[in-house]
């Protein structure tokens, strides 16, 4: 196995451990924003990435729950970290 289809696979792991925690919640909206508050919150902008990437690419979210799926999906504004910001010109430019 390559080391990104290793990493891509622990994302999704961790994903849906969060998922499973987030699945005992009785309403479903809840947790959905839960996962996508979980997601946006404590994991770093290069793992949101990634996730997205095992999603939109062509394993199309293998693995993922489906809970987890639906929250990424469909809270993507929310867990989708923005693209790196340009860099500013210096003071005085």
């Amino acid at each position: 196995m390559s080391p990104t289809v290793d990493a891509a696979a622990t994302l999704v792991r961790l994903a849906n451990r969060i998922g499973e925690f987030f699945a005992a919640f009785p309403e479903r909206e809840e947790a959905l924003d839960g996962i996508a508050q979980h997601l946006a919150k404590f994991w770093e902008p290069r793992m949101r990435r990634a996730l997205y990437a095992h999603l939109d690419g062509a394993a199309q979210g293998e693995g993922l729950a489906p809970l987890v799926r639906e929250a990424v999906l469909t809270r993507r504004g929310r867990i989708e970290p923005l693209s790196a910001a340009p860099a500013r010109p210096a003071a005085g430019s």
